[in-house]
């Protein structure tokens, strides 16, 4: 089965964060990327550029609207997200505990499915 990891940070937490520990995070994350990479585990992970980088977009009525950043004022923000392959739901989270940015903030593990038509 397959099940998106959303990586949650606290925004105001991740930010405290030293140059040094920064360095150290992204380097245990790619070390346990590439160990879950090995394992069959991985098959996607990305992270994202802060909040204040992105667009907004909503269509209604035909009419295209796109707004800097996101909507509302948030304590978190979608960090990244990791697109895994496990067994079970019991199985996904022992994968995302293992997420060394998961203690700056949250993994939230949702099972994933292609969407199809029936007769497809």
């Amino acid at each position: 089965m397959k099940f998106l990891c959303q990586v949650w940070f606290e925004t105001t937490e991740i930010a405290k964060l030293s140059e040094e520990e920064g360095r150290k995070l992204t380097q245990d994350s790619i070390d346990n990327d590439n160990r879950l990479r090995d394992s069959g585990h991985i098959i996607v992970a990305n992270a994202l550029l802060e909040p204040v980088t992105a667009r907004t977009v909503r269509v209604r009525r035909g009419e295209v609207a796109v707004t800097d950043g996101p909507f509302a004022e948030i304590k978190e923000h979608l960090g990244g997200f990791v697109l895994i392959e496990a067994r079970d739901m019991k199985e996904a989270t022992e994968i995302a505990a293992t997420f060394p940015v998961a203690r700056y903030g949250m993994i939230e593990v949702r099972a994933a499915f292609d969407i199809r038509f029936p007769d497809e």
